[in-house]
């Protein structure tokens, strides 16, 4: 085989159109872009979701449009209330959380927000809690201790 005798797979390559070049070519006269009008002009661009003049769907539909926060943490929550399962005076640790099925995993943050009333002492080890929180569980003789988070896939 030689270089000359190389040739291009049958069908793989294929002449542009020639459009303009009278009516006998079949694509003559307007050169496929229809009588008049904004598309049949040299140059003409449009913009993403324009639908001449009428009002664009992304209008129309507010709620589709808006901006997700890619920063955003998401907590595991626990109130207050919930905590009153564990016995008085013990350690209530993000693993014994995850036992008590107060949370279902590791794999977020977690929060111990003021919802309900604490009826006895606990020492609370949790990755955030709210000032209320906080507030409640000195107000009944525990403590509360904020550890840090590190991410667990369980």
């Amino acid at each position: 085989m030689r270089q000359n005798d190389l040739s291009p797979a049958p069908g793989s390559r294929k002449d542009r159109k020639r459009v303009g070049r009278g009516d006998g070519s079949g694509d003559g006269t307007y050169s496929g872009r229809g009588c008049k009008g904004q598309k049949s002009r040299a140059g003409f661009k449009m913009r993403p979701g324009f639908e001449g003049g009428q009002l664009p769907i992304i209008k129309r539909l507010p709620r589709k449009r808006g901006f997700t926060n890619f920063f955003r943490i998401e907590y595991n929550v626990v109130n207050l209330g919930s905590l009153n399962i564990f016995e008085s005076g013990s350690e209530v640790s993000p693993e014994k959380m995850v036992a008590a099925r107060l949370i279902k995993s590791l794999r977020h943050p977690i929060k111990v927000l003021a919802e309900g009333d604490l009826q006895h002492p606990l020492s609370v080890k949790a990755n955030k809690f709210s000032a209320a929180a906080k507030a409640k569980i000195e107000a009944a003789g525990g403590q509360a201790e904020e550890v840090g988070y590190a991410a667990k896939s369980s």
